[in-house]
């Protein structure tokens, strides 16, 4: 019966109840936890590939991080009767989550949830490894996994989280693997940015979006600036930004921002260091 479990999981790879898909789409953005998630599981993928531990970049699953980081083990896993993918449990899991109403899983979701770090993430899959992507709900699933969902496969993760706080020693992690790192993000400018150099706020009328997980790609010097690409999804578009590494922000007083003491527009740096044995 897992055998078949797990056949028809690849099976259904992508796909997911069309309630959860509608309400999926009408997100403007992923939230949080689900930026925090992509960034990680990006990151370790990457690292994977340089240290062979991968012939191939292999993408991971961002949701599971996303339903497992932060959590003590849930009984689920423990109970062997629970865990095996039966006609009966998995009856019941759809009569107990499928098929309840969308708005109730949702308000479900909401309670439950806190906000995750790409660190968090980072040591959830150190601790309990990681499914392949196709292995679970896409990102942004609104339905709880099953706990026989803690049969399907895992490839094992082991490593350290590594954190710095300053952009120079950032860039000298950058020169061995991709960095994660946050960005203050300002709109206008972040949407009008396209191939030129993004500086944070420019003029009276900024808005103050956040902060959002990106990955530190690459660094260049351009017209005597150095200037940080970053990979970044933003409202569910996944786009290179070329962010002026000196630029600083000073206490603001536009709509909505945080900023209360001098920083730069990149903050939060960390990697995960692999192990290979």
């Amino acid at each position: 019966m897992n055998a078949l479990f797990l056949q028809s999981v690849r099976n259904a790879a992508g796909r997911c109840h069309p309630d959860c898909d509608r309400a999926s789409n009408m997100q403007e953005d992923y939230d949080a936890s689900q930026h925090a998630a992509l960034v990680a599981v990006n990151l370790i993928s990457s690292a994977r590939v340089i240290l062979n531990l991968d012939a191939e970049f292999t993408e991971y699953s961002a949701q599971y991080l996303v339903d497992n980081a932060g959590k003590e083990d849930e009984q689920g896993e423990m109970d062997l009767q629970s865990s095996q993918a039966t006609p009966e449990n998995c009856m019941k899991y759809l009569m107990e989550h499928v098929m309840n109403k969308m708005e109730d899983r949702q308000g479900e979701i909401d309670q439950q949830r806190r906000e995750l770090t790409v660190k968090d993430c980072f040591e959830c899959a150190f601790k309990k490894g990681l499914p392949r992507r196709e292995l679970w709900g896409h990102l942004g699933c609104m339905f709880k996994a099953p706990p026989f969902a803690c049969q399907l496969p895992r490839v094992p993760m082991k490593g350290e989280v590594i954190e710095v706080e300053k952009l120079d020693d950032a860039l000298k992690l950058l020169m061995k693997q991709p960095v994660g790192a946050r960005l203050h993000l300002f709109s206008p400018e972040i949407d009008r940015v396209g191939e030129g150099i993004y500086n944070g706020p420019s003029a009276n009328g900024t808005r103050y979006v956040g902060l959002r997980d990106v990955i530190m790609v690459a660094v260049d010097t351009i017209e005597g600036e150095r200037v940080v690409t970053v990979k970044i999804v933003y409202k569910k578009k996944t786009s290179f930004v070329k962010v002026c590494a000196r630029g600083m922000l000073l206490q603001l007083n536009c709509e909505g921002s945080e900023v209360k003491e001098p920083t730069g527009l990149l903050v939060g740096f960390s990697v995960p260091r692999l192990s290979i044995n």
